[in-house]
C-alpha cells in the first residue's frame, strides 16, 4: 500500500479543515520569520483543528458519506490484499475466454491461514479506470468470480470478498454476455458453498453488482461505506427526473452503514480512523484483518451444514417486518 506523500484531495466538505491548517502554517511561519514563540498558541489552534475533524467525520449526511466512499485515495481491494496477506497470487480467466481486470481475485495466507481473496477492483487515475471499467463488472468477471469460489470450496479455503462497484457494467455487450444470468448463478451457488464466506463493503456497494459477490455468512461494512440498490444520482433521475436532486435520494435509500446494521442487513461495521479510510490506509488495514480473523475464528466453530443454515436464514430474513397496528 503506497505510503508516500501527496497533495491531499479535499471533499467539499473538508475545506474548513484546510482553511484551519492554512492558519496555523501561516503563523507558525511568521513566528519562525520574527522569532517569536507561539508555540501554545498553535497547540491549541491543533486541538481545534483534531476536535473539528472528529465534528465533521462523525456528522456526514448520506451524501456526504457517499462522497468519502467515492474517495479517489480510498483503499481498493489490491490495496487491501497487499497490506494484510502474508502471500498472494492473483489467478486469471474465467475458462470461457474472459479476464476482466475491474473484478480480480486469487489464493492468499491471511495469517497463515490458506483463503481466496476476491473483490471489485477501481483505478487509480483516469487511464486505469478506463481499463478496469471503473470497477465495473462484466458477466466474464462474475463467471471469474465462481471459478474462484469452485476452486475455493473444493480446497476447503474459506473465501473473502471485497466490494466495491457502482454497479454491473451497464452495456449492450454485457447484456448479450449474460450479465443477469451470471450474478443470478452466483447468487444461487454462493448458497451453496461449504466453507465460511465473509463479504465486506469496503467503498461503494450497488445494485446486484455488489450481490454478485455478497452472499456470506457475515456481511461487514466500513462506516463510510455505502451499500445500496441504485446510486443516488440514477435514483433521483428515475423518481423526480433530476439527477441533481441526489443528495435527497441518498437520505431516502438508507445506504450508509448505521442504516443498513439497524435493518439486519449488514453484520458488523468497521471503524475508519478519522478522516476516513484514505487518511490512514495502514490502520483500516489492520482494522479489516482484526475483524476478518475474528469473523472466521467463529464460523470455523460450525459446521459446513450450519453455515450453510444460517446462510439462508440470515439472507430470507432480510425485508421481513412486522407491521404494528395503532
Amino acid at each position: 500500500m503506497a505510503t508516500t506523500e501527496r497533495k491531499p484531495l479535499l471533499l467539499d466538505f473538508e475545506k474548513p479543515l484546510a482553511e484551519l491548517a492554512n492558519r496555523i502554517d501561516q503563523i507558525r511561519q511568521l513566528a519562525e520569520e520574527n522569532g517569536v514563540d507561539v508555540s501554545s498558541q498553535i497547540r491549541q489552534l491543533e486541538t481545534r483543528a483534531m476536535q473539528l475533524r472528529e465534528e465533521i467525520f462523525t456528522s456526514l449526511s448520506p451524501s456526504q458519506r457517499l462522497q468519502v466512499a467515492r474517495h479517489p485515495r480510498r483503499p481498493s481491494t489490491l490495496d487491501y490484499i497487499q497490506a494484510i496477506t502474508d502471500e498472494w497470487m492473483e489467478l486469471h480467466g474465467d475458462r470461457c475466454g474472459s479476464d476482466d481486470p475491474a473484478l480480480i481475485g486469487g489464493v492468499a495466507r491471511l495469517a497463515g491461514q490458506p483463503v481466496v481473496m476476491l473483490g471489485h477492483q477501481k483505478g487509480r487515475d483516469t487511464k486505469d479506470n478506463i481499463a478496469r471499467n471503473f470497477g465495473m463488472a462484466t458477466p466474464g468477471g462474475y463467471r471469474k468470480a465462481m471459478r474462484l469460489m469452485e476452486h475455493a470450496n473444493k480446497f476447503g479455503m474459506p473465501i473473502l470478498t471485497f466490494i466495491d462497484t457502482p454497479g454491473a457494467l451497464p452495456t449492450v455487450v454485457a447484456e448479450r454476455q449474460g450479465a443477469g444470468e451470471a450474478i443470478a448463478y452466483n447468487l444461487r451457488e454462493m448458497f451453496s458453498l461449504d466453507v465460511p464466506i465473509i463479504c465486506t463493503v469496503i467503498g461503494e456497494g450497488g445494485s446486484g453488482g455488489a450481490l454478485g459477490i455478497g452472499v456470506g455468512d457475515r456481511v461487514l461494512m466500513f462506516e463510510h461505506s455505502v451499500y445500496t440498490v441504485i446510486t443516488p444520482e440514477a435514483c433521483a433521475a428515475i423518481l423526480w427526473k433530476d439527477a441533481s436532486k441526489a443528495s435527497q435520494a441518498a437520505a431516502v435509500l438508507k445506504m450508509t452503514s448505521h442504516d443498513l446494521k439497524s435493518l439486519g442487513i449488514i453484520d458488523q461495521i468497521l471503524s475508519e480512523p478519522i478522516g476516513g479510510a484514505h487518511s490512514d490506509p495502514l490502520k483500516t488495514a489492520q482494522i479489516l484483518k482484526s475483524a476478518l480473523l475474528n469473523n472466521l475464528d467463529e464460523l470455523g466453530r460450525l459446521s459446513a451444514a450450519e453455515r450453510r443454515q444460517l446462510r439462508y436464514d440470515k439472507f430470507r430474513k432480510i425485508g421481513v417486518f412486522t407491521e404494528l397496528s395503532h
